[in-house]
């Protein structure tokens, strides 16, 4: 891999992991018409890395409440929302182990993933229809938006996007339900760096150089996407990431039939 390759897919997997529009779905297409080689494992977890690093950074001081109420009972709120994250995790989790690589062997070809984005973009517009309620995460919510996170294990769902568009239909605020499926994101790709980390023990770490701007560039891509999703969570645009899956689905059909 060159460093052209490298900084591309960090950009696109830094947007594309944390804006509701499928880092999965964009990797595929991405190689598919560039005729890009697959940049592999360690790569992959690298980028992932870097996309996990911006949500910490973002978080931070949300991520030490949460630490700090694991010995501070009095921080109950904080408490309860460990519990909820851990609950809300199960579902990716079963589906990872149970159902991971036939998903990702069966919809991997472009055209699957062009249907999946189409689906993502009528997910996330439908959005419009909920019903806008101020309810309160529990247990029961946690599983819902956890059973949203699950459904993309398949190439061309967007994580943020059914997570996010559970929470809102399920009646949690916009920037509360976008809040948890950041922190969601957390477990959810450590799991999948800590799942691949052992086939990376044996390659050859000659190539670490463009692997690590990839990942820088994931990073500072994801940090800066992080600020943008938010805010247009904020002025109630959460929408426009449908419009723009519908095109990019729609491009990917017309490109790949």
């Amino acid at each position: 891999m060159n460093y052209f390759e490298a900084i591309l897919l960090g950009l696109i997997q830094g947007l594309t992991e944390i804006l509701p529009i499928s880092s999965s779905g964009h990797l595929v297409l991405t190689e598919y018409i560039m005729h890009l080689k697959q940049p592999g494992i360690l790569f992959e977890l690298m980028v992932h890395f870097g996309t996990l690093l911006s949500v910490l950074v973002y978080f931070r001081k949300r991520i030490f409440m949460l630490y700090k109420s694991l010995f501070d009972s009095s921080l109950q709120t904080e408490r309860k929302m460990i519990y909820y994250l851990i609950v809300g995790t199960i579902p990716a989790v079963i589906a990872a182990l149970l159902f991971g690589d036939f998903f990702e062997e069966a919809f991997s070809s472009p055209i699957m993933t062009s249907i999946m984005l189409l689906s993502t973009g009528l997910i996330l517009l439908s959005t419009k229809l909920a019903r806008p309620r101020k309810l309160k995460l529990n247990i029961p919510r946690s599983i819902l938006i956890g059973i949203g996170q699950a459904l993309a294990i398949l190439p061309g769902i967007s994580r943020s996007g059914t997570t996010i568009s559970t929470g809102l239909f399920i009646g949690i605020k916009p920037y509360e339900a976008a809040e948890f499926s950041f922190l969601l994101s957390i477990p959810a790709i450590l799991g999948a760096i800590v799942f691949k980390f052992e086939s990376v023990l044996s390659l050859n770490l000659d190539i670490l150089w463009p692997y690590l701007v990839g990942t820088a560039v994931a990073f500072l891509t994801g940090l800066f996407a992080v600020y943008i999703l938010l805010d247009l969570i904020r002025k109630g645009k959460f929408v426009y990431f449908g419009i723009y899956c519908l095109f990019a689905g729609g491009v990917g059909l017309y490109y790949f039939i």
